[in-house]
């Protein structure tokens, strides 16, 4: 079954969509099809939001990092939910995904986006310069890392 981002109203396997009036959250088991249509998502919503092209390929890019990061800590299939929302009061936006992990955190590597010997490492390296000051909060059921990307255009 092909599932397009304009499509999902119902609860698929492995993919359940939230629509808020700012944005989405969705409940994935991590896979790459999953992460495509986070990415879809993400476009689409950001766009009807009015949100300048720059910005939401740079959330796009900062949420497949995020998933990323989450599969391969905890593995192929995990469940995780993805945030993306606008702020109005702070202004950009929001990315937030959500592990079960207590254990395994991301950790800053040190790695210089520009440096030719590195072969892994740069993904959270990135996630500092899109989104600076991104953190990670501890929840109930494992931990969320959250980070806010400011408007390119602004």
């Amino acid at each position: 079954m092909t599932l397009m981002a304009e499509t999902v109203t119902e609860a698929a396997p492995g993919f359940y969509l939230m629509t808020t009036d700012h944005g989405f959250a969705v409940h994935i088991s991590a896979s790459a099809d999953h992460l495509h249509l986070v990415r879809e998502l993400a476009g689409k919503t950001l766009a009807e939001a009015g949100v300048d092209s720059a910005t939401a390929e740079n959330v796009q890019l900062v949420a497949s990092e995020l998933v990323g990061n989450a599969a391969r800590a905890c593995g192929d299939l995990v469940p995780l939910v993805v945030e993306v929302e606008t702020d109005a009061v702070e202004g950009g936006v929001w990315v937030r995904v959500h592990d079960p992990d207590l254990v395994q955190m991301p950790e800053r590597s040190g790695v210089a986006m520009d440096d030719p010997t590195a072969v892994s490492g740069r993904g959270l390296s990135l996630i500092d310069f899109l989104a600076p000051g991104w953190d990670v909060a501890l929840t109930p059921i494992g931990k969320q890392v959250r980070a806010r990307l400011p408007y390119a255009d602004g």
